[in-house]
């Protein structure tokens, strides 16, 4: 579907009472059920979810009104969730990395140039740092 007529129909759907809406909603069940080339996509789970509530509001003849409400509050509870979701996903992610980056450091050698050219050095061994006892919590004053 191209933008302009997707606009067209939000703006023709607006000036529609939530009633009106709800059965263009059937009708377009109806002829995606008969006409549809394909499956539409299915949404996420929270959205599958509210959508479920939603049908079933309906299905018991609940108000419009009550319905929209109730579908407002679910949408930005879905908001949340998914807001949450994406950033503990990102911070899974910077983890990853960070664990990748530490389990496989690059192992080379240190290189000296020589009269003949590159000679490879082994690293000098180092002794270990004098491990110096870590100072007393502030107020405890004990000798």
């Amino acid at each position: 579907m191209n933008d302009i007529l997707r606009e067209r129909l939000i703006r023709k759907l607006d000036t529609l009472p939530e009633e009106k809406i709800y059965q263009i909603l059937d009708y377009i069940d109806f002829l995606e059920s008969k006409y549809a080339p394909k499956v539409s996509t299915a949404p996420n789970p929270l959205k599958r979810f509210a959508e479920g509530v939603e049908d079933t509001l309906r299905a018991g003849r609940v108000s419009a009104g009550v319905i929209g409400g109730t579908m407002s509050v679910m949408n930005k509870a879905v908001g949340v969730v998914t807001g949450v979701a994406s950033a503990g996903k990102s911070v899974a992610t910077e983890i990853a990395g960070v664990v990748t980056s530490v389990a496989s450091p690059k192992q080379s050698s240190p290189t000296q140039t020589g009269p003949a050219g590159p000679v490879a050095t082994s690293p000098s061994p180092t002794s270990p740092p004098a491990e110096t006892p870590p100072p007393p919590p502030p107020g405890d004053q004990r000798k």
